[in-house]
C-alpha cells in the first residue's frame, strides 16, 4: 500500500473555510497534513486541496484570508432555492446509482439560468488559487460528466488547466454555470459523493475532512467510504463538522458572510481531532 491520503471533500463557502479552519489548527498542533503523498479535492476540497498541493501559500495565510470576509472579493450571495432542492430531492428517489443521479442533475445543470456567466465563475476560482500551474504534487481534483453521471478526476497529467479542473469541481448543478472543457461538460465533483473517498483507496493512513457528513440511498457518505478503507487495512480518521462548526455554517454553505465563522469553528473544532489525526498520521 502507498503511504499517506488527504481527502477533502465538498461543502460550499463554509466547507472551504471550514476545512482551512481544521487544516490550520491540525498544523498549529503539529500535525502538517500538507505533506500527503495524496490530495483529493472535491469541490471546496478542490479549491483548499490545490491550495495546499500548490506548497506556495502556508495554511495559516489560507487561514486568516478565510476571516476577510465577503466585502474582499465582490461575491455574490448563492443559494439553492427551493424548487431547486425539490428537484435534487426527486433526483435521488428516481436514481438508483450515483450516476443516474449526476445525470439527472445533469441535465438540471444544463437546462437552469444561473446569475453567473461562465467566464466569471472561472474568474472568481482562479482568484482563490495560488497558480493556474499543476503542482508536482499527486493532486486529484474530481468532477461529475454532465452527459453520462460518472465520476471523472483530474490530475497534473489532464490536459485540462487546473483552474478549469477546480471550477468543473465546484460547478453546483443549478447554481453555477456546466464546465466545457477538454472535451467534456462537467458538474460539481461532490455530486458522486461528499467526500470521494474511495479514490484513497491503496493508501495505508487516510484523513478524510467533509464538510457534509451526509449521505443518501444512493450516494455513500464520507464515514460508509471510510469504512470500506478500513475494511481493506488502512487506518482512516474521519473529521466532519461537530454542533458548534454546524452553528457557524448555517443553512446556506454558499453564503459568504458565513466564511469567517465557520473557519474559526474549524479551527476550534481541530483540538478535538488532533489526538486522533496524529495518531494515524504518524503511524
Amino acid at each position: 500500500m502507498a503511504d499517506t491520503a488527504l481527502v477533502l471533500g465538498a461543502g460550499g463557502v463554509t466547507g472551504t473555510a471550514w476545512e482551512t479552519g481544521i487544516l490550520h489548527g491540525l498544523a498549529k498542533a503539529g500535525v502538517d497534513l500538507s505533506t500527503a503523498d495524496l490530495i483529493v479535492g472535491s469541490s471546496a476540497g478542490a479549491i483548499v486541496g490545490a491550495q495546499l498541493a500548490s506548497g506556495l501559500v502556508a495554511v495559516g495565510e489560507l487561514y486568516e484570508r478565510q476571516l476577510a470576509g465577503p466585502g474582499s472579493e465582490q461575491e455574490p450571495v448563492a443559494r439553492l432555492g427551493p424548487v431547486t432542492v425539490l428537484r435534487y430531492a426527486r433526483a435521488v428517489m428516481s436514481s438508483r446509482t450515483p450516476e443516474e443521479y449526476g445525470r439527472r442533475l445533469g441535465t438540471l445543470a444544463r437546462e437552469s439560468r444561473t446569475g453567473a456567466t461562465a467566464a466569471g465563475r472561472r474568474e472568481m476560482i482562479v482568484s482563490r488559487l495560488p497558480t493556474s500551474v499543476w503542482p508536482d504534487r499527486h493532486l486529484l481534483v474530481t468532477a461529475v460528466d454532465a452527459s453520462t453521471g460518472a465520476l471523472h478526476t483530474f490530475d497534473r497529467t489532464a490536459t485540462v488547466p487546473l483552474a478549469d479542473a477546480v471550477t468543473a469541481s465546484c460547478a453546483v448543478p443549478a447554481v453555477w454555470p456546466v464546465v466545457v472543457a477538454g472535451g467534456g461538460s462537467w458538474i460539481d465533483g461532490g455530486v458522486h459523493s461528499p467526500a470521494n473517498a474511495h479514490l484513497a483507496a491503496g493508501y495505508e493512513r487516510v484523513v478524510v475532512i467533509a464538510p457534509t457528513a451526509g449521505g443518501s440511498r444512493v450516494i455513500a457518505s464520507p464515514r460508509a467510504q471510510a469504512a470500506e478503507l478500513e475494511a481493506a487495512g488502512a487506518r482512516v480518521e474521519v473529521i466532519t463538522p461537530d454542533a458548534g462548526a454546524r452553528k457557524a455554517i448555517g443553512r446556506n454553505s454558499l453564503d459568504p458572510a458565513r466564511r469567517a465563522p465557520a473557519a474559526r469553528a474549524g479551527l476550534a473544532q481541530s483540538v478535538a481531532h488532533t489526538e486522533a489525526v496524529a495518531a494515524v498520521w504518524n503511524g
